[in-house]
């Protein structure tokens, strides 16, 4: 098993290539990049990769982003080693594996709503410190449209406001900071 580490996507793609592991840890968080993309990269050319996603994210939208585009497995480097290995060798053996607070995570908001590209739009500008006038006028729409976003993304999220709905946002990794 070679213990190379490649420093961000395009590394890790050349060294998969190289190296054809029968299994890769992929770290969430790499240079330039999300360790996801690089997984998408690599399964785009080897298609029965098997990668597991080792990271400290436990945001619901990464999970599943990561898990939608073909990882093995999801583990949180804070699990115990015996874990982590039980998930290797349950990879390796043609299974994919998520541990049970990674299931819990992704069930806490399963069946929910997702937020439409729209209201994204108008989270990542409420989150710059836009005000609802400034956010239509960016956005080419009625100040009208804007409040109603704001009032489906505050619902979906579970929000008390438009402040909490963009925390809330954050925390799940629906927005980057």
């Amino acid at each position: 098993m070679s213990g190379d580490k490649a420093g961000d996507a395009e590394e890790a793609l050349a060294e998969f290539r190289r190296h054809r592991p029968d299994i890769t840890l992929m770290d969430l968080r790499l240079p330039g990049t999300n360790g996801t993309d690089a997984l998408i990269a690599i399964r785009g050319e080897f298609p029965h990769a098997r990668i597991i996603m080792l990271t400290t994210s436990d945001s619901d939208v990464e999970i599943q982003r990561a898990l939608r585009a073909g990882a093995a497995a999801y583990l949180l480097k804070d699990m115990p080693k015996h874990e982590i290995l039980a998930a290797i060798r349950s990879v390796h053996g043609g299974r994919r594996h998520v541990p049970a607070e990674v299931a819990a995570r992704l069930a806490e908001h399963l069946g929910e709503e997702d937020l439409t590209t729209r209201e994204l739009d108008v989270l990542r500008l409420i989150s710059d410190g836009h005000r609802n006038k400034q956010i239509a006028d960016r956005l080419g729409i009625a100040e009208t449209t804007v409040n109603f976003h704001i009032k489906n993304m505050v619902d979906k999220l579970g929000a008390n406001d438009r402040t909490h709905a963009v925390t809330i946002a954050i925390r799940r990794g629906l927005l980057q900071v």
